[in-house]
């Protein structure tokens, strides 16, 4: 066969004439004749090499390799292997290539020394001609191969694994920037992971060492403290911009990390202490499902979750052993509440299962002895069965008997517990299990016996059940709980217990035989405690039952009086149940969507009206898309013509009041949303009132999170709410606008009323009527539509005559409810214009006294509707706006009639309606007194008659027009006095606010800089608020009690005081205390609070005493920093962390004032001398790092400044994040002139750079454009560079992770100017050449 050409070339270079052979002790060498004959091979190899087939040319190469390795003789190997690398050298074959066939060699062996030591010292030689694609593959094959040696190394396998080291040294030199760094750790990274398997021990310091020179990169990138930052869990739903600093991965729960950097082990360890924080906080379930990125739609199990379940239910367990049986109220008594709640919902949701968390439970309890709270886990376990045991097989269940078995040793029966505290329902929830499980495995035909020790404890059931005697539900009475929550399942038993509940909810259902309802409807409803002893599953029939029979209610049409009422104790009992948030569904849910559009379709205005009124004055927690819902339905459901009657109409006006009022910042994102893709209307179509709310809510939650800016979700809410209801604002209130409303209503005028005419139009028509004798034409012509100015003329008439011409209520009539706001409208304005112009004194008593006579005597229009009409009229002169205020003001005061209602309902009601039972009873009393008339007494029938109500009156629906009132008195500062005898005469209303605290918090927010330099209004306000609460909650719920002195002060000009360092401190101490667990604040039940758990509670309570301070902005801002830097000192290092996230979390809910002194701290800090000369002994990445200088007792400013930084922007908003990259660029970047300086910067941004990307990524390019600049700054100014390869490590870090290949020619021109190091480490963000590099220099 004849040879390759490949062949013959080795064959003739190794061949040997046998006279050479012979003689080869007396040859002489002789160099130049060697070269020429390796030169003539040379060519021809070159000749055999050069072909344009690659495939040829590997397999030549391929085939070389092979015939080199069999060669015995070192020096004629090295020769080939010369011969193969001057091809390389003159470009005849590629040096990637090459490297490769070498590494994918059989041959390559360290067996075969010789062979393996000339190619690694090849490779090393030729691969600066690879490009670094290839450089990467190359040392992913040198990683193979040096696996392959031998863990014990002796003389003969040394020199091998030394040609290989060479090599991997090379490629990880920085100075010869073979490929980017960031590739190497990367791919380290990717080999090595978790720590499982290592390389060979001999290249291990080389990897470790090239791993931990990253350590600064990941530093740069790392959020100081990330592990230990825990979040306040807000009610409504959280945006995906605040919930993504928190994610974590479901089956880790490790922080998603950009990057493969070397980051401390506390960010790399499962995140186990921030998901059971959440898990522990009341109203958490959205920002758990959002933190795992869990979708209710996808029933994916979460293991992780899970445990940290089952070790959530072991914690109270061990706390309940210390407690005494008598504290039936006690901290685990609401976290059983709580924990029930999040377990039926995971398990139902499917993120957990049953079994397994049993199993769980059952596994960690073996050994321990709790017999407190066994009987408090099985009722949380009663809760999940006796709702699903009927729709799943009896083995899903099974797990349950192992646990009783472990947990209830006991061989003697258990003995019946005192059914007189609520504390027996738990004590025989084991029972009531056992009795599901019994009836479901009959019905699956299976036997199972109820065990020996719970035999006394089923007989006392069974029993109760059958016996006569009915036990009640009034008082301490639980047995009718007990017998609910054992035979729920089974239907044959269970009516009878249930039927007594709804006896005593609805009243008995048989009329007497003259048709009368055979006893009044009930009044007292169910307690809570009794609520909370049914199980879930006894909830939700009672719930459905409720429902069922208020649909019937509605459709019955029968005439006789009370026939279709809701008895007060079930719109009570109803509200009630809707506390629970594990029966959303069938609650609050259809509530919305299915009950009330039912009533409405039946006319039921009794019954709707009530309904509305439980939304308003009963529930505490809904989430904003309910309350958008809710608010669409009405406004499509107030145009409906049936429905136009004046108390309904104030009732629709009043809810969606309310519901606008209360949407908070996430509310009014929502809000935004659902402007652009909602098909239903979220703005009034005429109610100029309430879209004027409307405007006023998104301007507070525009100023307040800095969102909505960007201006097209608002613009199209604003155009079509100027499209329903065109209208223009007084200057004082536009001045407090975000600028992108501001805007809008510059571009977007409205027409603008001519006051004169308006003056001209009422005399007219005022003339007509008085020259006017037929009745029929005065009618005709005064109920046209079109010339709403009847109520100006009612006015006159009073104001004239002091009485009302008859006919005028058959007008009234004929206008109809809706139609009325129209000519209220215009009242104000005349009534106005009317007080500003003539000389005032007793002519303006006399005005007021006219429109007392409208709201009170003629009952024509409520108080609080043309207060609300009044306060929010625009008076473009400013003049005008004090005079509205002035009216206001006089007819809330100057009269009796409102001051006498509000103290009366002040001084005889709670607001604490979850703990009474007499709340219809005082309602009647209060009613009776002063009965509400919305019809003019005059009035024929074709008002319709008066609605009963149950929960509302003036005073309550009067509580949302009195906070715009105050808001309109603070935009105007020469009213202030006005305000506070507002205040004083009305502040103690504030009582009956449904949230008090977020009052206060939005308005010392939203009017930070009017209120700035007015600390004794600020008092008045906090104190007239809160002072109103003083006997329905406990000392101690909100403030401090250094605050509350400087409070109860009532010098008018009290001594200055400004707190010193420990009052902060205090402060401070009391909000970490309470996130880990340790509240300070008095015991309360969360689902009727206005804050959903004690963290968020103290958090905005601590705001608003900080905001409410007699001190500048400023100086609480640099006071709350020095709790840190000055503070540390007093401050266990251990928890120095939750310091610093609590500092976080109070400044970022502040106003800018506040927190921004943060940014002039990090300028004084950067631009001091310190900085600019670096003469400590420690590298800035040292003094940076927060666990260094705090473990180690290092100069700490640098790191505390970064570490309150960090937790600051972690926490803040979408507005507030934005403002750093712009003081970032505008204020920091000119004042850096050194290599430290960038170094703190690049510590200071680099952690955000993920947030920033996801809020605004054209900041990201920003923010690099600025770092490339101030390199080359830099490089220029300074001679020598300490720290270029954690910069350069950070560049590409940002490349990689964010940026791409979008900024390469922006950073190109930069790159290019650096030096030749900085361009070497740099060239492959540009793709420079290395001969490029040179010739630049």
């Amino acid at each position: 066969m004849a040879e390759s050409p490949i062949a013959s070339i080795v064959n003739e270079i190794l061949r040997v004439e046998a006279v050479e052979e012979a003689f080869s002790c007396f040859l002489v060498y002789k160099p130049e004749q060697e070269n020429e004959r390796l030169s003539s091979y040379q060519k021809k190899l070159c000749s055999v090499m050069a072909t344009p087939n690659p495939d040829l040319q590997e397999s030549a190469i391929r085939q070389y390799l092979t015939l080199t390795a069999e060669l015995t003789n070192r020096y004629r190997m090295k020769q080939l292997l010369i011969l193969l690398e001057n091809l390389v050298n003159s470009n005849i074959l590629q040096a990637r290539l090459l490297c490769d066939c070498i590494l994918s060699s059989e041959k390559l062996s360290y067996q075969n020394s010789d062979y393996w030591i000339e190619c690694f010292y090849l490779i090393r030689r030729i691969i600066g001609g690879v490009d670094y694609k290839g450089v990467r593959e190359i040392m992913k094959g040198c990683r193979e191969k040096a696996a392959m040696l031998p863990v014990r190394l002796n003389s003969s396998t040394m020199p091998p694994l030394k040609a290989l080291y060479t090599v991997i040294e090379y490629i990880f030199d920085r100075n010869a920037s073979l490929l980017p760094a960031y590739f190497i750790v990367t791919e380290i990274h990717k080999d090595y992971p978790d720590n499982t398997h290592w390389p060979h021990w001999q290249l291990a310091r080389l990897f470790s060492k090239f791993v931990e020179s990253f350590k600064p990169c990941a530093q740069m990138v790392s959020i100081i403290g990330h592990s230990h930052m825990l979040p306040v869990v807000e009610f409504s739903g959280y945006a995906d911009h605040l919930v993504n600093p928190w994610r974590l991965d479901p089956t880790t729960l490790k922080f998603s990390l950009k990057g493969n950097l070397p980051y401390d082990d506390e960010l790399l360890k499962p995140q186990i202490a921030l998901l059971r924080h959440v898990l522990q906080q009341p109203y958490s379930r959205d920002m758990m499902c959002s933190m795992l990125g869990l979708q209710k739609q996808h029933k994916q199990r979460c293991i992780a979750l899970e445990d940290q379940l089952v070790e959530l239910m072991i914690l109270p367990m061990e706390k309940s052993e210390q407690e005494t049986e008598d504290d039936e109220m006690s901290s685990t008594h609401w976290c059983w509440l709580h924990l029930s709640s999040q377990v039926i919902y995971l398990i139902l949701i499917g993120f957990a299962s049953f079994p397994n968390i049993v199993m769980g439970l059952h596994n960690k309890l073996i050994g321990h002895d709790m017999k407190k709270g066994r009987d408090h886990l099985m009722w949380v376990l009663l809760q999940f069965i006796s709702g699903s045991i009927q729709r799943n097989p009896l083995s899903n269940f099974l797990p349950i008997i192992k646990l009783h078995e472990l947990l209830y040793p006991e061989n003697e029966p258990l003995p019946v517990p005192d059914c007189t505290r609520a504390h027996c329902t738990h004590q025989m929830a084991v029972v009531c299990i056992w009795m599901h499980l019994l009836k479901k495995a009959e019905s699956e035909h299976k036997t199972m016996t109820m065990p020996q020790n719970l035999k006394v404890q089923y007989d006392f059931l069974a029993h109760l059940m059958t016996s006569n005697n009915t036990p009640t539900l009034m008082g301490s009475d639980y047995r009718i709980a007990l017998l609910c929550n054992a035979y729920s399942t089974n239907q044959e038993f269970y009516a009878r217990p249930m039927g007594i509940i709804i006896e005593t909810l609805f009243g008995s259902q048989k009329p007497l035989p003259n048709g009368n309802p055979s006893t009044p409807l009930p009044t007292v409803p169910l307690s809570m405690c009794i609520l909370d002893s049914l199980t879930l599953h006894c909830k939700m029939s009672l719930i459905h039952s409720i429902v069922t029979h208020v649909a019937k209610l509605a459709q019955n049409k029968s005439n006789i009086p009370g026939s279709s009422m809701m008895a007060p104790a079930l719109v009570e009992t109803y509200s009630r149940l809707l506390v629970y948030t594990e029966i959303e569904s069938l609650g609050i849910k259809g509530f919305i969507n299915q009950l009330l559009p039912n009533v409405f379709k039946a006319y039921a205005w009794g019954i709707f009206h009530n309904l509305l009124d439980m939304f308003s004055y009963r529930i505490h927690h809904i989430q904003p898309n309910y309350k958008l819902t809710l608010l669409s339905n009405i406004h499509s459901l107030a145009a409906c013509p049936q429905a136009n009657q004046t108390q309904l109409q104030l009732c629709f006006e009043s809810t969606a009041l309310r519901l606008i009022t209360s949407l908070g910042s996430s509310g009014v994102q929502l809000l935004m949303s659902r402007a652009v893709t909602d098909q239903k209307p979220l703005v009034s179509s005429e109610s100029e009132e309430l879209n004027r709310v409307l405007v006023l809510t998104l301007a507070r939650g525009i100023y307040m999170t800095g969102s909505g800016n960007d201006g097209s979700a608002v613009k199209e809410l604003l155009t079509t709410i100027m499209t329903n209801t065109p209208h223009m604002w007084s200057q004082h209130t536009l001045q407090c606008f975000p600028p992108v409303l501001v805007e809008f209503f510059a571009q977007n005028p409205a027409p603008k009323e001519n006051k004169q005419l308006l003056k001209k139009s009422v005399e007219e028509e005022y003339r007509k009527w008085t020259s006017m004798a037929n009745d029929n034409d005065i009618i005709a012509h005064f109920s046209v539509q079109g010339t709403p100015l009847f109520l100006c003329l009612l006015w006159k008439m009073i104001f004239e005559t002091n009485r009302i011409n008859p006919i005028a209520f058959k007008i009234l009539e004929r206008i109809g409810a809706r139609a009325l706001s129209a000519h209220l409208r215009k009242f104000c304005d005349y009534l106005v214009f009317e007080v500003t112009n003539p000389a005032g004194g007793p002519h303006i008593n006399k005005c007021v006294d006219a429109i007392n006579d409208i709201i009170w005597k003629y009952n024509i229009v409520t108080i609080d509707r043309l207060v609300l009409c009044l306060v929010l009229r625009p008076n473009p002169d400013g003049n005008e706006s004090q005079v509205c205020l002035y009216i206001i003001q006089l007819l809330l005061l100057k009269g009796s009639e409102l001051r006498n209602r509000a103290q009366d309902f002040v001084k005889e009601n709670s607001p604490e309606h979850w703990k009474q039972n007499n709340w219809y009873d005082k309602h009647l009393a209060f009613h009776r007194k002063y009965p509400e008339k919305f019809t003019p007494e005059e009035a024929s029938g074709a008002y319709g008659s008066p609605i009963p109500v149950y929960l509302s009156n003036v005073c309550l629906r009067f509580i949302p027009v009195l906070d715009i009132v105050v808001h309109r008195h603070l935009e105007i500062p020469q009213v202030s006095k006005n305000l506070e005898q507002l205040l004083e005469h009305l502040g103690y209303l504030y009582k009956f606010h449904d949230r008090p605290v977020t009052f206060l918090y939005n308005t010392l927010h939203y009017y930070e800089s009017k209120l700035r330099d007015k600390p004794l209004l600020k008092r008045k306000l906090v104190n007239a608020v809160l002072g109103s609460l003083k006997e329905v909650r406990p000392t101690g719920w909100a403030t401090t009690e250094a605050f509350q002195t400087y409070l109860v002060n009532t010098e008018a000009e009290p001594p200055a005081w400004t707190p010193e360092l420990i009052y902060y401190m205090g402060l401070v101490n009391r909000m970490v205390d309470t996130m880990t667990g340790h509240s300070h604040f008095p015991n309360t039940d969360w689902r009727f609070n206005e804050y959903p758990n004690p963290s968020a509670h103290s958090l905005y309570v601590t705001c608003v005493e900080l905001m409410s301070l007699p001190v500048a902005p400023s100086a609480v801002g640099n006071s709350l920093l020095d709790v840190i830097t000055k503070g540390f000192v007093v401050i266990p290092s251990m928890k120095i962390q939750l310091w610093i996230n609590a500092i976080g979390l109070i400044m970022a809910a502040l106003p800018d004032p506040y927190w921004t002194v943060l940014h002039d701290r990090i300028f004084e800090l950067i631009t001091s001398t310190e900085m600019i000369e670096w003469e400590y002994e420690y590298t800035p990445f040292q003094l940076f790092n927060f666990k260094k200088t705090n473990e180690s007792m290092l100069e700490n400013k640098y790191s505390l400044t970064l570490a309150l930084a960090h937790a600051i922007w972690y926490h803040a908003g979408a507005g507030q994040i934005m403002q750093v990259p712009v003081f970032i660029k505008e204020k920091l970047s000119p004042e850096i002139r050194n290599e430290v300086q960038l170094i703190f910067l690049c510590h200071l941004v680099g952690p955000y750079l993920q947030r920033f990307n996801s809020d605004l990524s054209r900041a990201v390019m920003d923010i690099t454009i600025s770092l490339y600049e101030l390199l080359a700054n830099i490089d220029k100014a300074q001679v020598h560079l300490q720290y270029i390869d954690p910069i350069c490590d950070l560049l590409y870090h940002i490349k990689y992770m964010f940026v791409g290949d979008t900024m390469k020619n922006e950073v190109e021109s930069v790159i290019r100017k650096l030096r030749p190091a900085l361009q070497m480490r740099l060239r492959f963000i540009t793709h420079l050449n290395v001969e490029q590099i040179n010739t630049n220099t």
